[in-house]
Order: structure tokens, then sequence, then C-alpha cells
């Protein structure tokens, strides 16, 4: 098996395993707006989980913006393709206030 192959498999399992073990706390956040119900833990969350995650999002968002344009401006979405996946991350990760999981900006 080519060393590429191998390194490719190695960073869809992380990926996956990622996203499994970030899954419980999305949906915790997602029910009453707190992780843990206490505050620090929740700002802790927020700092080393979910604010790299936003930022991710908007990068990664960004990026399928730019890789749409072909098929988003002759339909004239551009600007709600890039708000779905640009701007709401982008707000998620820079306006929500640290460990507030039920502010929504829309």
């Amino acid at each position: 098996m080519p060393a590429n192959h191998k390194l490719r498999r190695k960073l869809r399992a992380g990926l996956l395993a990622g996203v499994l073990l970030v899954m419980p706390v999305c949906a915790a956040a997602q029910t009453d707006g707190t992780v843990s119900g206490d505050k620090a833990t929740d700002m802790v969350v927020d700092v080393v989980v979910m604010r790299p995650l936003g930022l991710a999002a908007t990068i990664v968002g960004t990026v399928l913006t730019v890789v749409a344009l072909p098929f988003t401006l002759p339909s004239g979405s551009v600007e709600a393709s890039a708000h779905e996946l640009i701007v709401k991350p982008a707000e998620y990760t820079f306006q929500r206030p640290l460990g507030d999981f039920s502010s929504n900006a829309d």
C-alpha cells in the first residue's frame, strides 16, 4: 500500500474520531444552551473545542464558496451560499459570548 494511501486513511480515521468526540458536546449545547451546567467548564469547552471548530468551518466554508462560484454565479445564489458557508460560522466563532452555546446569530 502506498504511503500516500496510508496517510489518507489515517487522516480520515482521525477526522471521524474527532467528529464523533465532538458530536455529544454539540448535542448537549443545542438542548439547553450549556454543556456541563458549570460556566467555567463551558468556557473551557468553548475555547478548546468549539471555537477552533468554528474557525475551521469558516475556512472550509470559504473554500467551498469559491469552489461553488461557477454554479452559484449563474443562478444568482452567491450571497445566499456565502452567508450560510462563511458568515454563519464566522458569527458563531467570533460574535457569540464565550461559553454561551444558546446564542444563534442569524
